[in-house]
């Protein structure tokens, strides 16, 4: 894969299944590169295969689809090119879409009534003459802002507290309504100095359900309630009472009674409502009369994930998708008890489920693909689509395999070795995940088929404080970052060093967040590495606490508050020491991990005379090599191989690319080979 075929990436989200089981739609997303932005569009496809997949609509960005409960209507986000996402309803029977909302900021996902003729949704509120709603003023103009709590901005979002997050209710036209009627204008359902989340319908259409944090000390923990509320907005009342951070509650649509709640949760956070470090979240039920989350699963074992989306509840079971020693299967779980069933297992991951017509649609990666539909029916799995199959027919992708080394306690480190083509030994990149509760794993990652695609040998591992090996293997570095970890990457590193088409003499490191603090760690402590990237780092502790939309509790989790104990753990600490040439690469509105926690590094570096450069890109943050403009995403890469074709050469990158215009590069400083873009 060259950083050009990021075009060729179709990355497809949850589908939605019509009620008769017949019929999947799905967003498919892709980068224009050309207009530097990304557009999506709903597919249809049949789920017993017979038919191939059909372009459903061709707006700029189309996404998040779902069925009505009656099968008339298919509720989507649209967005034009520039614009916010707004609901739209279009008629299964034929037709055009009809748009029904004009949010300033965008409308959420939605969700339909069980009698389909009601929609709810989230969407943020804006602070009144904020964000574009005040005609003729701009953000610079706007009054300042008065920050009275510790929660009050979320990177690649912002300033929260003047736009918080409610739910709202949307009637949807009449029958026979036309154009010329104007649609009923959405009821704000919720209110308050919250942000609220995850909303269901009850079985009956009387209540609804939602995530939100309303307690006492929600400024100061991670604690998270469902509250359940009725359309008109009375009768608000909290559902769950305890120490647990609770995401996607939902009923089983089969008990009109709406007894019981099922719904993700991270069961048990402490005393003091923190206590997150590798913490498995897992698939829980809770009485909707009130009550504690319950877990179906054993939260040793079965982690839904920081990111998970939703509990599909259909046919009397549950369907989660659970990480598992970096895959992601699909279980079915029996809401009557018994063993959960894997529906999808093996060198797979699974992003989305739905369910209809008791057909199973998952949407399921691998190390070739970004995603496509499987049919599961008794006794049958049915691959839908072939959304990847236009970036496979380059031949530039390149199969994983498995490896497993052995730390110096004697404990296993899983991991992953990709080569290019042809013989050894190649030159290595060691790379390092973020999280660091999150896992390396069989997907299509875009970044390590570039960097093979050039020629180089890439290791992944995932380390103790790794999700996927249960919460032992997560929690293993609370208060030790740096240690058993480190020993981890480095074995992992010297194991697969020993096979003879990997060059030992000629490896580099890199990785983003608590990749980059694993990256600038090492070179700190060892000169073995002909070269260093550090992306997005989480570099000092210290700094960390005050600036990081997440700082107020992340560092104290994870590497304590004793002083001493804080600077052991610390990649600034020991930056004194780093000579590796370094490339130090951030995005300038990172709100995770701060701007300073790389232009420190960077400055530290080049006052020693350090090889070194410092990336920014603009208008960017943390999350820039997963949703940044396309451009941006493309030239880091550039960027990337350039660096490498510098320090690590080879023949496919003989040469470091030129600089684009408007960069500048230290004259003492030349490459080391003459310089040409590479595309």
């Amino acid at each position: 894969m060259r950083p050009s075929d990021l075009a060729l990436l179709r990355t497809p989200g949850t589908a939605t299944v019509s009620p008769d089981g017949a019929t999947a739609v799905v967003a498919v997303t892709r980068l224009d590169l050309d207009a530097d932005e990304y557009r999506s569009q709903l597919w249809a496809v049949a789920t017993d295969g017979g038919t191939p997949a059909r372009p459903l609509t061709h707006g700029h960005r189309d996404s998040a689809p779902r069925f009505s409960p009656d099968g008339r209507w298919l509720a989507f986000l649209g967005a034009e090119s520039g614009g916010r996402p707004q609901l739209h309803v279009l008629p299964t029977g034929g037709g055009e879409a009809r748009r029904l909302t004009d949010h300033p900021l965008g409308a959420g996902a939605p969700v339909w009534s069980p009698d389909s003729r009601h929609i709810a949704y989230t969407c943020r509120v804006p602070a009144e003459g904020r964000y574009g709603t005040a005609d003729g003023v701009d953000a610079a103009a706007e009054p300042p802002r008065l920050i009275t709590t510790l929660k009050y901005r979320a990177d690649d979002l912002g300033f929260t507290t003047d736009r918080r997050q409610h739910v709202f209710v949307l009637d949807l036209p009449q029958d026979g309504d036309d154009d010329a009627v104007e649609p009923a204008p959405p009821v704000q359902v919720t209110s308050g100095d919250h942000d609220d989340s995850d909303v269901a319908w009850h079985p009956a259409g009387t209540e609804l359900v939602f995530v939100s944090a309303r307690h006492a000390r929600a400024d100061r923990d991670l604690v998270t309630d469902v509250y359940a509320v009725r359309p008109d907005g009375s009768h608000l009342r909290r559902v769950t009472e305890s120490r647990s951070s609770v995401s996607a509650p939902t009923y089983d649509p089969g008990d009109i009674e709406g007894r019981t709640l099922y719904l993700a949760a991270q069961p048990d956070l402490g005393p003091d409502g923190l206590d997150f470090v590798g913490r498995n979240t897992t698939l829980c039920k809770v009485s909707a009369a009130g009550g504690f989350p319950e877990p179906l699963l054993d939260p040793e074992w079965h982690d839904l994930g920081h990111d998970f989306g939703r509990v599909v509840v259909a046919d009397g079971a549950a369907f989660v998708a659970v990480q598992k020693q970096g895959a992601v299967e699909l279980l079915r779980v029996p809401l009557a008890g018994g063993d959960p069933e894997p529906l999808v297992d093996g060198p797979f991951t699974v992003s989305g489920v739905a369910v209809g017509g008791r057909v199973v649609v998952a949407t399921v990666g691998h190390d070739r693909s970004a995603g496509e539909l499987l049919a599961i029916t008794p006794g049958r799995r049915r691959l839908l689509t072939g959304f990847g199959a236009q970036l496979q027919a380059t031949g530039r992708l390149h199969r994983m395999r498995e490896k497993t080394a052995t730390a110096p306690d004697g404990y296993p480190v899983h991991g992953w070795i990709t080569t290019p083509a042809g013989p050894g030994p190649h030159p290595v990149l060691l790379t390092v995940h973020g999280g660091p509760f999150s896992q390396y794993g069989w997907t299509l990652f875009d970044e390590t088929q570039a960097y093979v695609e050039a020629g180089y040998a890439v290791l992944q591992c995932n380390p103790r404080g790794s999700s996927g090996y249960g919460q032992e293997h997560g929690r293993a570095v609370k208060e030790r970052m740096g240690e058993l970890d480190a020993d981890d990457v480095v074995a992992f590193l010297d194991e697969a060093l020993q096979e003879p088409d990997l060059d030992d003499g000629r490896v580099g490191v890199m990785g983003g967040s608590y990749g980059g603090f694993m990256t600038t760690l090492l070179i700190g402590r060892t000169q073995r590495f002909a070269a260093a990237i550090s992306e997005r780092a989480f570099n000092d502790p210290v700094s960390f606490v005050g600036s990081s939309d997440i700082g107020f509790f992340f560092a104290d989790q994870y590497v304590g508050t004793d002083p001493e104990r804080i600077a052991a753990q610390s990649p600034m600490a020991g930056a004194h020491r780093i000579t590796t040439p370094t490339m130090v690469v951030h995005s300038e509105e990172d709100w995770r991990c701060p701007l300073e926690q790389g232009t420190r590094l960077f400055v530290e570096l080049k006052r020693r005379g350090v090889p070194t450069e410092l990336l920014l890109f603009p208008g960017e943050g943390h999350e820039l090599s997963r949703s940044g403009r396309p451009s941006h995403r493309r030239a880091r890469l550039e960027h990337v191989l350039r660096w490498w074709g510098r320090w690590l050469p080879t023949s496919q990158n003989t040469s470091a690319a030129a600089l684009p215009a408007g960069s500048t590069r230290d004259p003492e400083e030349p490459l080391a080979v003459e310089a040409t873009r590479v595309r």
